[in-house]
């Protein structure tokens, strides 16, 4: 049964979608519109064939009602102390990586009741790891987009994202629909000026 305290809580991994495109959120959250591509599949199989070392700790979930938030980390690294690593399917990571990162590591932080100041990235793409120290920007970036899906409503569909290639490879184009939406806005635009 879901209480309404669930409800408030937020995906660690949404604030990593939100980052990237609030529109791409907006359709995961209130249409449940995943849609399959190349990038998604090859991602899950990624993490799912992950060799198995020494010292790691595979998927832990963690929620903190103080936080508000709520995620499964993909790997905890235990060899001096308890360490996120988060997993990308590329070759290179942005700050919407750093900042869902550093929200496992608040999570991890509260769960433990000791300060998590570091995480890593490791990204498929290169087989390399990313030492991420997590600053008082991440944490205040991870308050601030959460707050931002909270107050996230059905009736107000979010802008397009400014960078047009991130439509490429996301998984809810098809939903969304950005390069015919933008051509019928142009349509309606024009008809007005006539009119």
């Amino acid at each position: 049964m879901t209480t309404e305290e669930d409800l408030d809580l937020v995906n660690v991994s949404d604030l990593n979608q939100y980052l990237y495109c609030p529109r791409r959120l907006y359709y995961l959250m209130f249409y449940n519109t995943q849609g399959l591509n190349y990038y998604l599949v090859d991602g899950r199989s990624k993490h799912a064939n992950q060799s198995r070392r020494g010292g790691w700790y595979r998927e832990m979930y963690l929620r903190s009602e103080r936080l508000r938030l709520h995620g499964k980390i993909d790997l905890l690294e235990s060899k001096t102390r308890l360490t996120p690593v988060e997993r990308k399917h590329g070759d290179s990571y942005f700050d919407n990586d750093e900042v869902q990162l550093a929200a496992y590591c608040m999570l991890l932080e509260d769960y433990l009741d000791e300060p998590v100041r570091m995480g890593y990235l490791y990204l498929f793409g290169t087989n390399e790891r990313y030492a991420i120290e997590i600053t008082d920007w991440h944490r205040e970036k991870v308050v601030e987009t959460a707050e931002a899906i909270r107050r996230m409503s059905l009736e107000r569909i979010p802008d397009f994202t400014d960078n047009a290639k991130k439509c490429e490879k996301c998984s809810t184009v098809q939903y969304c629909m950005p390069f015919e939406t933008r051509m019928l806005e142009k349509d309606r635009a024009v008809r007005k000026v006539r009119a």
